[in-house]
């Protein structure tokens, strides 16, 4: 996302609003052309876009690596973004699967409990896909990470398995179990191939921005059947949140995770 995003954030006056971006330390190096055209040509917004170790933050957080630039992309139709509930091209493969996760380094035991929290949401969902907490070496590693630049940071999808790692910023480790459940299920909702409910239109739960990137090839923008064409306010993949926001699963979100998963 933008200047200092607290990914998940830019400040508004009283509220906070934070962008869902976990990632390694950002540096100033800038971006090059070269990377912004490949970047673009990946369905991603070049807005705001900032380097990091190994590659690239986008969309407040997501995470491109260097390697990802190189390939040629997935080819297919996308519609013209609404308001909607959308899914990557990829998606997690080898149904019905258990997905591990795992957590390394000093995990906070209210992060802890939320990363639980979160697990268990998608669980009740009783979806086709169910994950499991291990103690090491899960598909999905979460881990803490010392950065003021966002809040959460994962990727997408690839070759039928989820996006390996969920970065949290330290910085947020003291805030409401709500908040941090709601950022882990969102982040874990990328890393199984979900993109942002406004990506059509970041300003609407980001109070600015516009259309995250759309293209016919990259990792794609798909609408999910059977979700809404107008606004969702209370959808957990909402770009942008609120210090005190807690969003479970709506049933909005619950049409698009049953025809997924």
């Amino acid at each position: 996302m933008k200047k200092k995003i607290l990914k998940f954030a830019t400040l508004f006056v009283a509220l906070i609003f934070a962008s869902c971006e976990m990632n390694s330390s950002v540096s100033e190096e800038p971006v090059s052309e070269n990377a912004l055209v490949q970047i673009a040509n990946m369905g991603f917004s070049t807005e705001n876009v900032q380097r990091v170790e190994g590659g690239y933050l986008v969309e407040g957080d997501i995470i491109i690596h260097d390697h990802d630039l190189q390939g040629p992309g997935n080819q297919s139709l996308l519609r013209i973004a609404e308001v909607e509930q959308y899914r990557t091209f990829n998606l997690v493969g080898g149904l019905p699967r258990t997905i591990t996760i795992s957590t390394s380094g000093s995990i906070p035991s209210g992060l802890s409990s939320a990363i639980n929290a979160a697990i268990t949401r998608y669980n009740n969902e009783n979806l086709r896909i169910r994950f499991q907490r291990v103690s090491s070496g899960g598909n999905i590693n979460i881990r803490v990470v010392n950065t003021n630049q966002f809040i959460a940071s994962a990727g997408f999808p690839s070759s039928g398995n989820p996006y390996r790692e969920i970065q949290y910023s330290s910085s947020y480790t003291n805030y409401s179990s709500g908040f941090m459940t709601t950022v882990i299920a969102h982040e874990i909702g990328h890393c199984i191939g979900f993109r942002h409910t406004d990506y059509m239109n970041r300003s609407y739960s980001c109070g600015s921005g516009g259309n995250e990137g759309q293209a016919t090839s990259g990792v794609g923008a798909v609408h999910i059947p059977g979700t809404p064409t107008g606004p969702d306010a209370a959808s957990w993949m909402l770009a942008c949140l609120s210090s005190s926001t807690n969003r479970p699963f709506n049933s909005n979100d619950r049409i698009a995770l049953q025809y997924v998963y």
